[in-house]
C-alpha cells in the first residue's frame, strides 16, 4: 500500500481548479451559521441552528426545497461488486475473514451478521468501525436497504458511513420516502443536502464513492482548515467539493455538532440505527492532505 493522490481518479485540470476554488473559498466565516435557544412545548430548551438562514432539518420544502429526483445509470453496484483498485485497502470483500477488519466501538468482535456475502446491521449491536484508521481518503462502499421497506421518514433503511468515525454521509431509503433534505440519502448529515436524489428502490444495491479531505486544527484545537467532501451516489455527483461547515453529530432535532479537535486519523464507521441495512465491497485509498 502506498499513499497516492487524486490523479488516478480525476483529470489534472479538474484537480487544479478544485484546489484553487478551495483556497479561495475556505472562508471560516462562511456559510453564515447562527444558533438560538427556544422552548419546546414542555418548556425544555432546544438548540436551533440556522445555516445560511435555513434551519437544520427543516421539513418545510418551501423553506428548504428537496433535491430533484434522478434515475441513476447502471454501475458495478447494480450488477455485482466490482474489483477495487490495486492500491486500495480492502476492508470488506464478502468473506468471513474480512469481517475481522471490523470491531464494535470498544474493539470487540462485531455482532453484525454475514448474510449472502454482505455485512448486515443488527439492531442494538451498535456501530462498527474499521480496525485500520485513515485521514484524507477515497472510500467506496456499496449498500442496500431492506426489501420490503418498513417505516418511513428517518425510520426507513437508516444507517450511515462515517469518515474518521465522526463525519457522516447518510444512508437512508430515500426512494419515494420523504424526510428533511439534509437527512436524506447522501446528505452530509445536518450540514449539506445532496444535489440530487439518486436512490434506487429498496433492496437494490447502491454505491457511494467519497473523496474526503480531513479538517486541520491548530495547537489550540481550533479548526484552521475545514473538511471537504466530493461524493457520487450510484455514479451521480451529489456533493461537489463541499466544504463541511461543522460536525454532523446529533445535537437535537434542529442542530448539529460543531468541530472538535481530534487525531489526524480515525476509523471508517458504519451505523446501526435499528434497520437491517447491508454493506459490501468496501475499500479505501489513502490520499495526501
Amino acid at each position: 500500500m502506498h499513499t497516492t493522490n487524486l490523479r488516478w481518479w480525476y483529470p489534472a485540470a479538474v484537480l487544479a481548479a478544485g484546489a484553487l476554488w478551495a483556497e479561495a473559498h475556505d472562508d471560516l466565516s462562511k456559510p453564515e451559521i447562527r444558533t438560538e435557544i427556544r422552548k419546546d412545548e414542555k418548556g425544555k430548551d432546544v438548540v436551533y441552528m440556522f445555516i445560511d438562514g435555513i434551519k437544520v432539518h427543516e421539513r418545510d420544502p418551501a423553506k428548504q426545497p428537496h433535491p430533484p429526483v434522478v434515475t441513476p445509470g447502471t454501475d458495478g453496484a447494480a450488477e455485482g461488486p466490482g474489483l477495487p483498485p490495486s492500491d486500495a485497502v480492502v476492508l470488506f470483500d464478502g468473506s468471513a475473514e474480512s469481517m475481522k477488519n471490523w470491531t464494535d466501538t470498544m474493539g470487540n468482535p462485531t455482532k453484525w451478521k454475514l448474510v449472502d456475502g454482505a455485512l448486515e446491521a443488527v439492531k442494538k449491536a451498535g456501530y462498527i468501525q474499521s480496525r485500520q484508521e485513515f485521514g484524507s481518503c477515497q472510500v467506496h462502499v456499496e449498500w442496500a436497504t431492506p426489501k420490503p421497506p418498513k417505516g418511513n421518514d428517518q425510520g426507513r433503511g437508516n444507517s450511515g458511513v462515517f469518515l474518521m468515525g465522526r463525519y457522516e454521509v447518510q444512508v437512508l431509503d430515500s426512494y419515494e420516502n420523504t424526510t428533511y433534505a439534509d437527512g436524506q440519502a447522501g446528505a452530509l448529515y445536518g450540514r449539506a443536502k445532496p444535489l440530487v436524489n439518486a436512490c434506487r428502490p429498496p433492496g437494490e444495491w447502491q454505491s457511494f464513492d467519497i473523496i474526503f479531505h480531513r479538517p486541520q486544527f491548530d495547537e489550540k484545537g481550533e479548526v484552521v482548515e475545514r473538511a471537504t467532501f466530493t461524493v457520487l451516489h450510484n455514479g451521480v455527483l451529489i456533493h461537489d467539493h463541499v466544504i463541511l461547515s461543522g460536525g454532523t453529530g446529533w445535537r437535537g432535532p434542529h442542530a448539529a455538532t460543531e468541530y472538535e479537535a481530534h487525531p489526524d486519523k480515525g476509523p471508517i464507521s458504519l451505523q446501526d440505527h435499528g434497520n437491517p441495512v447491508r454493506y459490501r465491497n468496501i475499500w479505501v485509498r489513502e490520499l495526501e492532505d
